[in-house]
């Protein structure tokens, strides 16, 4: 299998970002400032439809630089939730889509210090792959993570959120073994101008699997990665507006055993572009 698949991601952090719902849960900063759990007992829900110029999963293109389709459902229930999250994958993926199934616990803790409230985040994601050819390597796998997300920076700069979260599979997309993923992120919520409201958001990954087990990232024995973001995220209502920068520090990929990328250019750098829209 040449094409790279998830390991994560706002699940579930693409709708977290891409429809104001938690995407997959586990993608949480694409374009939003991190919200805290509401306090209490009390069952809430969201939808979520986004339209994508790429489908990025950790720096790397899931639809070959092609535009998909993405949405999500989410219930809560005090500090408990689960959702799902869908998109449509590239042509000569193996599979047309992709259901990522989540859920999880996110207590709140208050310090009563000058660090704040910090918000926890424990869960479980199960990555699907309906159709998929995959006898021969299972592309399903479950991914387990604890995070943590806190507004400690905000007495330096009014509306800054930053978190850290750390990602564990035991067996990763096509039976590659285990992975870790450990992703940081900055979010800065700017005041309300004319009804839009501005996000500046960054995230900084890195993936680290096992070469014996082979995880390949580009057919050249390289069995660990780094990947970032960068952009901006206009809110109007329910409606947002994401423009993003990707990038991952893959060089060249083997064009004999090229890994998970089929070619360097599902890796390199890219502009994303994305309009989603949540309910309520």
């Amino acid at each position: 299998m040449t094409e790279f698949r998830k390991l994560v991601p706002l699940c579930c952090a693409a709708l977290a970002a891409l429809s104001g719902a938690a995407l997959a849960d586990g993608y949480e900063y694409e374009g939003k400032a991190m919200a805290a759990p509401e306090e209490g007992r009390k069952f809430t829900y969201s939808f979520g439809l986004a339209g994508t110029s790429d489908y990025v999963f950790r720096g790397i293109t899931q639809t070959f630089e092609d535009p998909t389709i993405q949405g999500s459902i989410d219930i809560g229930y005090g500090m408990f939730y689960a959702g799902v999250w869908g998109s449509g994958l590239g042509s000569g993926f193996g599979a047309n889509a992709e259901y990522d199934w989540y859920a999880g616990i996110k207590p709140s803790w208050d310090t009563h210090t000058f660090l704040g409230k910090i918000d926890l985040d424990f869960g479980a994601i199960y990555y699907t792959y309906p159709g998929a050819a995959d006898a021969g390597a299972e592309f399903g796998y479950v991914e387990f993570k604890a995070g943590y997300s806190s507004s400690f920076w905000s007495f330096l700069i009014p509306g800054v959120t930053s978190g850290t979260t750390v990602y564990y599979t035991p067996d990763n997309f096509t039976e590659t073994g285990e992975v870790w993923t450990i992703e940081s992120a900055y979010a800065w919520e700017g005041h309300e101008i004319r009804g839009i409201t501005p996000t500046i958001s960054g995230v900084f990954g890195a993936v680290y699997g096992d070469l014996s087990e082979g995880y390949d990232v580009n057919g050249f024995g390289e069995d660990k990665y780094y990947y970032w973001n960068a952009g901006l995220a206009l809110a109007v209502g329910n409606i947002t507006f994401d423009f993003r920068y990707w990038d991952t520090d893959i060089g060249t990929v083997s064009t004999i055993t090229p890994g998970f990328c089929a070619t360097t250019g599902d890796c390199d750098e890219r502009f994303v572009a994305t309009v989603s829209v949540s309910v309520p």
